[in-house]
């Protein structure tokens, strides 16, 4: 509640971090979609647009090492210590109040998904489900940027380490385009990226394809990244003091 509280003071960070995703849906789909056709869609939309949305959640998440950082170097993690409390339940509600802004940032990324043409062509238990593991990957992977923050040396440190590891996990990967494209060696990288999974399988779920192993294998990767990090990050946390 203390992270959601302060949403409405500064409504530019909730404006911004939607403005992003909403301009790669237009870049896409306006200027390389005309030129990129992917077999077995009925559209470039329908294919790209699941990519877009894992994207800016994973990108999302960068928030949460901001954020933890910025508490650290004020002193408020300090002084969150001394209090008689559940110690990870700080960071517990730095990544969940997160999810709850990715959650805002999905809505509208649907709404302008819907309006350039993409649909939900399989069912609505489907379609949640892609939902559900989408969010679920992104709250695994606050607690990556959870760890990133509570390590770094200042808040413009854990800016630049929250985002330069997510470049290449989100552009090499099934994302935008068919790994079939790709020369063989990147193809193999791209094809094992746990992103590509989570894309592969989110994308059949909205279109009503079999996900096959893809499904299971992105819940895998996203339930062992959050208990491999959530331990790590709590005991990053209790080591902690102000910079």
């Amino acid at each position: 509640m203390r992270h959601l509280r302060a949403v409405p003071r500064n409504p530019e960070l909730l404006i911004f971090s939607t403005i992003q995703p909403v301009m790669f849906i237009l870049l896409f789909v306006f200027v390389f979609g005309g030129s990129i056709e992917v077999p077995g869609y009925s559209s470039y939309e329908q294919y790209l647009i699941p990519g877009i949305i894992a994207q800016t959640v994973l990108f999302g998440t960068a928030f949460t090492g901001v954020g933890l950082a910025d508490d650290l170097s004020k002193g408020m993690i300090d002084r969150l210590r001394s209090l008689p409390m559940y110690q990870p339940a700080v960071i517990i509600g730095r990544t969940v109040s997160d999810l709850a802004r990715n959650v805002a940032a999905f809505v509208v990324m649907m709404v302008v998904a819907y309006l350039v043409g993409f649909r939900i062509e399989g069912s609505m238990a489907g379609a949640l489900g892609a939902t559900v593991l989408l969010l679920g990957f992104g709250y695994a992977f606050s607690w990556i940027q959870a760890l990133i923050g509570l390590s770094v040396s200042s808040v413009e440190a854990a800016n630049s380490a929250g985002f330069i590891w997510m470049f290449p996990l989100t552009f090499v990967s099934s994302a935008f385009v068919s790994t079939d494209t790709m020369p063989s060696w990147l193809a193999a990288i791209a094809n094992a990226n746990p992103f590509t999974k989570l894309t592969n399988a989110a994308r059949a779920l909205y279109n009503g394809q079999d996900p096959g192993s893809d499904l299971w294998q992105a819940i895998a990767w996203a339930v062992g990244i959050t208990v491999v990090f959530a331990v790590l990050a709590s005991r990053k946390f209790a080591r902690s003091t102000a910079r």
